[in-house]
């Protein structure tokens, strides 16, 4: 790297470990952090963020940004020097934009928030909840107005998590997929169903259960002198360094699958995050590409790997034998039956992969409503259940396991839900393309051998970093656009073969 681009690769340093410090005090409310707490912590995190805002907002930082660019132009587009420049741009761009008392406004409401939400849902009282969530719609709303759009005000906050992404682009995605996932449904509406009894009918000790998902970890990749796993309200993954990824998992005694699918899914997070470079460390190259891709990764694994026949031809055995009371006459065709059920649920987190992306179409719709006006912070449970009974045909029984059960309005990530069925869709283009580059890579998650597909996943994906678009990646990795027909193509052959259609 030239000179100026070095100067402002280490003028980020400080922005970036203030970023990392948060994300420890973050990690650190979620998993151990007691209950009185919550005022110190959300004075400590808005502190950082105000000075990581400063930072990246100062004088200096334009000057050391002005620079690098001029030093970066006819630099190739894919260099590393010309891709720190372009994400430092996009990141100074957005910060300069957003006043620093909306900053530390939105970092105090969101520690404060959380909060009251997991209260909230405990209480099953959405009205805990209710004050500060409209304090989040009214922050994202300012947001969007300092950060700008042309069509519609929820462009600017997706663009936070999915670069140049537009509302209707994903509208239009959401269409097509939802176009061929009706029918597909229906035929299996009018299947006979599958049995999953054997879960629900006696406890699986949450300790094995925790043993089983330290394991799953080690195998597909996870390094624990990298991270560790603990439990958490809802799963989740994050990084304090390329070196530093941590994941949870939560566990029930009657749900198991619940156990092994958010670690297997947190994993494939922490896999994307493990597998940048070391260069890229303390940089704004260093994370996943967009949320979208991110998604790509832990949806892969839960679903793609994690609920294949392959994958438990090897684990069930192990398995089996951690729980053999529950499991005993329950064979591998009834076990893997049974882990994809298809059946409406009112837990997004415990969808199937079929049902899963009707749970992201109700929110999509929601945050779009409360963006422009549509819907009131106060009319959410109504909303929310009535979308319910049209999309999945079932009706929340409370709050708790309707409105009230995700994270990320608590944290204020209005925009972020749409990754996720994004993430689907990148998923099912990126494995169909391992698949037809590895000869016999399923007959090898039947011996556990996971390491060709995640060494495939390091060149393709984690070895970019931040420095391309969800578009820009999957046109150097794959040569194609993002486009719902594979998702479509694979769960069709999946589960035609499954019920028999």
């Amino acid at each position: 790297m030239g000179e100026a681009i070095e100067r402002l690769k280490t003028y980020l340093y400080r922005p970036i470990d203030l970023m990392h410090a948060g994300a420890v005090l973050g990690w650190d409310q979620q998993v151990n952090m007691p209950e009185q707490g919550v005022q110190a912590r959300s004075q400590q995190l808005a502190t950082l963020s105000a000075m990581g805002h400063e930072i990246i907002t100062s004088e200096e930082a334009g000057w050391l940004l002005e620079a690098a660019e001029a030093e970066a132009e006819g630099l190739d587009y894919d260099s590393d020097a010309a891709s720190l420049v372009r994400a430092a741009r996009r990141g100074y761009d957005r910060y300069t934009k957003l006043p620093v008392e909306l900053v530390v406004r939105a970092t105090q409401v969101s520690s404060q928030a959380f909060v009251a939400w997991r209260e909230a849902r405990e209480k099953n009282d959405y009205a805990i909840f209710q004050p500060l969530l409209q304090e989040t719609v009214d922050i994202n709303l300012e947001k969007a107005e300092h950060l700008g759009y042309e069509a519609h005000p929820y462009d600017a906050l997706l663009d936070q998590f999915e670069p140049d992404m537009k509302t209707a682009d994903v509208e239009r995605l959401f269409t097509d997929l939802k176009t061929g996932l009706v029918p597909l449904l229906q035929e299996i509406a009018e299947s006979d169903p599958l049995d999953d009894s054997f879960f629900s009918a006696q406890d699986y000790d949450i300790d094995r259960q925790w043993e089983f998902t330290m394991l799953l970890l080690r195998d597909i990749g996870y390094d624990f002198k990298r991270g560790r796993q603990d439990k958490a309200a809802h799963p989740f993954t994050t990084n304090f360094s390329v070196n530093d990824v941590r994941v949870t998992t939560r566990l029930y005694p009657r749900r198991p699958q619940s156990a092994i699918f958010s670690s297997v899914h947190e994993g494939g997070h922490a896999l994307y995050e493990q597998g940048i470079p070391q260069e890229f460390d303390r940089t704004a190259l260093a994370g996943g590409a967009t949320l979208g891709v991110h998604e790509s990764q832990s949806r892969m694994w839960e679903n793609q790997v994690g609920r294949s026949m392959a994958f438990w031809q090897y684990y069930y055995p192990i398995f089996r034998a951690f729980f053999p009371d529950a499991l005993g006459d329950v064979t591998l065709e009834q076990f893997h039956r049974g882990i994809n059920k298809v059946q409406p649920d009112f837990i997004r987190v415990e969808a199937d992969e079929v049902t899963y992306n009707l749970h992201i179409f109700v929110r999509f719709e929601l945050e779009k409503a409360l963006m422009t006006g549509k819907l009131k912070v106060a009319d959410i449970p109504d909303a929310w259940n009535a979308r319910y009974e049209e999309y999945l045909g079932i009706t929340p029984p409370d709050d708790a396991q309707g409105c009230l059960q995700d994270i990320h309005w608590s944290h204020g990530m209005i925009g972020y839900f749409p990754t996720y069925t994004l993430g689907n869709l990148m998923s099912a283009q990126l494995y169909a393309q391992a698949r037809e580059d590895l000869p016999g890579l399923e007959a090898g998650f039947t011996r556990g051998e996971f390491r060709p597909l995640l060494d495939w996943l390091r060149e393709k994906v984690h070895s970019y970093g931040s420095k391309f678009t969800a578009p820009e990646l999957l046109q150097r990795s794959l040569g194609q656009e993002m486009r719902a027909q594979p998702l479509l193509d694979y769960m069709r052959e999946k589960y035609t073969a499954l019920y028999n259609l």
